[in-house]
């Protein structure tokens, strides 16, 4: 069966049963493909966050440049996220997927380069690129739901998110397993991490580029009978995108709540261990302060990723604008822990998981919602525009936090991400009483 034809064909109560059962089937198949892939192609922002910082030092020659390499990935993650929207509207999900992962491909072997050749810029150059890993990253999750009923688009969406887990949390991880490597190879230890990053999105980009047939959006193109191609032509600056939430509320509180809660968790989570470190210093220098500060931000990842099926769950059964409410109301009380209980690291460490799980809530309903109150035709531009201000607010977030926690500390960088939260939750609310 064609879904690409079905739009023209005579329907009765028979076809229309086969039509919805066969894009049941096909969507099932479209939901374990991405997240089978994005298994893989997680691995690829892992090693680069690991040894980033290290890198940056070593090969600057300076401590100023250590946050260099993650600004330049989150950098080059906002910078492409449009670019690779618009080709899924032009040649579709696959298309753009692969693309996007080859390119990471080719920041990871800019990153072995910049270790055997010591170039700073070449470091830079390669983190910038591999950006493009967490933009398909963004991307893949809403694939999921472009042929999801819309009953289950939060499962859909969030079981994709979901797998990004397994790639993020071995991804760090593969920094001995890489130096084995690089023995094996006559490199730097610290190239080979980067070279089984590369295997890794490799491996992934083959899945999507083999198996995700057919493709979702295109299908979704075919079965609602919409020309996109107009969109397209238009769709590759930030004012397409913004102009189409301009005009649609419910649209524009979907993209303020998940901002926000993007800055809102990467200033707080980036500040944290710094924090923790200066507390252990001012008590007599605790021996297991690495520790709790690993097991902190350990935790903090497993709220962000391990949950999300629970987080699509809560989308479908109360609905997206409810969850992402109450996804803001607990990153409000995750910021309010670490501002008003900032001395006790057991609070920090609680409030790090609730910041996990508020963004996770957020970012998985808020994105349902943003998909639910557009036209096929006006969802991709606005998903594109959707994930770079998200990225670019988590850079902001990032590079505003170190400042503003040397002028007012930990509680002041808390105190400032509790009013953005606030103001995201009245947008939403607002919206909601209007509707």
């Amino acid at each position: 069966m064609e879904f690409s034809t079905m739009s023209t064909c005579p329907r009765g109560p028979y076809d229309l049963t086969s039509i919805a059962e066969a894009t049941r089937s096909t969507q099932r198949r479209i939901v374990r493909t991405l997240s089978v892939a994005q298994i893989f192609s997680g691995l690829g922002n892992g090693s680069t966050l690991a040894l980033g910082s290290i890198l940056a030092v070593d090969l600057s020659g300076s401590e100023a440049w250590a946050g260099s390499v993650n600004t330049a990935l989150t950098l080059g993650t906002a910078a492409t996220a449009i670019p690779l929207s618009r080709l899924a509207l032009q040649r579709g999900r696959r298309v753009a997927l692969t693309t996007g992962l080859a390119a990471a491909v080719g920041g990871t072997f800019l990153m072995v380069a910049a270790v055997a050749t010591e170039l700073f810029v070449l470091l830079l150059a390669g983190a910038f690129l591999v950006g493009l890993a967490s933009a398909v990253n963004l991307q893949a999750r809403f694939a999921a739901t472009d042929l999801a009923e819309p009953a289950h688009r939060g499962r859909d969406l969030s079981l994709v998110l979901w797998a990004i887990t397994i790639g993020a949390v071995a991804g760090p991880n593969m920094v001995a397993p890489g130096a084995v490597l690089a023995g094996w190879l006559d490199i730097p230890p610290a190239a080979g991490p980067f070279l089984i990053s590369a295997l890794g999105m490799v491996v992934g980009a083959a899945i999507v580029a083999l198996t995700l047939h057919p493709d979702p959006l295109l299908t979704r193109r075919g079965l609602d009978g919409e020309d996109l191609l107009p969109v397209a032509q238009r769709s590759g600056a930030w004012r397409e995108g913004w102009r189409i939430v301009r005009e649609h509320p419910v649209a524009r509180g979907a993209v303020i709540a998940v901002i926000a809660a993007h800055a809102v968790m990467v200033a707080v989570m980036s500040m944290t261990p710094l924090h923790m470190q200066h507390h252990a210093g001012h008590s007599a220098g605790n021996p297991d302060t690495i520790a709790l500060i690993g097991l902190t931000i350990s935790l903090h990842i497993a709220g962000m990723y391990a949950l999300s099926p629970l987080m699509g769950a809560l989308t479908d059964r109360l609905g997206p604008r409810t969850t992402a409410l109450a996804g803001l109301l607990t990153l409000l009380a995750a910021v309010a822990l670490t501002g008003l209980a900032s001395q006790s690291m057991g609070s920090v460490t609680v409030g790090l998981i609730l910041l996990g799980l508020g963004w996770s809530a957020t970012t998985v309903a808020g994105s349902t919602l943003l998909v639910a109150s557009l036209t096929p035709a006006e969802r991709i531009p606005v998903q594109g525009f959707s994930d770079a201000t998200m990225s670019l607010a988590g850079a902001v977030g990032s590079a505003a936090a170190g400042p503003i926690m040397g002028l007012t500390g930990y509680s002041g960088v808390s105190a400032l991400a509790a009013a953005i939260v606030a103001a995201a939750a009245v947008a939403l609310l607002r919206q909601r009483v209007r509707s």
